[in-house]
């Protein structure tokens, strides 16, 4: 069985939620980055002490879409990832890996202003060029959910999980605003029954339900 560590609402969520659409049984291994260095354990599994990180027999990896897509190409193929040969690929391909990219690994930087800088640096010009760099990314996601129900079309896909799971975390820690189409896009995504399950598990894993 894969074990990942993670746990709540963190990057793990991304991973957990694929393998509840994949129908992948996993154990969930709670990890809580805001409790110190002291959890030996996951930084002998990763010392540079970032979640997600999977096991999976003798293979160890971490980054959230890196491990996406080595679950899909390990235990695919799957209607999440659309054939090479698929015109949605290419679509499909760049937002996956826009969603952390340009969306996450932005807002993350603006959510850390916002939440944890002293005062006097919560609108420093870093945040400032970070969540910059976001809402151009934004745009594109928007762009695109105006032609088409999900990023790469008209079918939900991996790069949706991205995507969805981006624009989630920058309304709940980076303090966006997101628009009708935005909303109506999470609303679709957050509303699958493998999101409501990974969810529930990963707050259940944190003590959170």
């Amino acid at each position: 069985m894969i074990r990942v560590f993670g746990g709540g609402t963190s990057r793990s969520l991304r991973v957990t939620w694929l393998m509840e659409e994949m129908g992948l049984p996993y154990r969930l291994r709670p990890v809580d980055l805001l409790a110190g260095g002291g959890d030996a354990e996951f930084l002998a599994v990763n010392p540079a002490g970032f979640i997600p990180v999977i096991q999976d027999g003798d293979v160890t990896m971490a980054e959230s879409i890196a491990i996406m897509e080595y679950l899909i190409a390990r235990y695919g193929p799957t209607p999440l990832a659309p054939d090479p040969r698929d015109p949605a690929f290419p679509l499909y391909q760049q937002f996956l890996h826009l969603g952390e990219a340009g969306l996450a690994a932005s807002i993350y930087f603006v959510g850390g202003s916002r939440h944890f800088a002293p005062e006097s640096q919560r609108g420093n010009w870093t945040a400032g060029q970070a969540l910059g760099v976001f809402n151009s990314r934004l745009g594109l996601v928007t762009r695109q959910l105006a032609r088409t129900p999900y990023v790469a079309g008209e079918k939900f896909t991996a790069a949706d999980i991205s995507v969805a799971y981006a624009l989630d975390l920058a309304q709940r820690f980076g303090g966006v605003v997101l628009g009708e189409v935005e909303r109506a896009y999470l609303a679709r995504a957050n509303g699958r029954d493998a999101y409501k399950r990974a969810l529930a598990t990963s707050q259940a894993a944190m003590g959170l339900r």
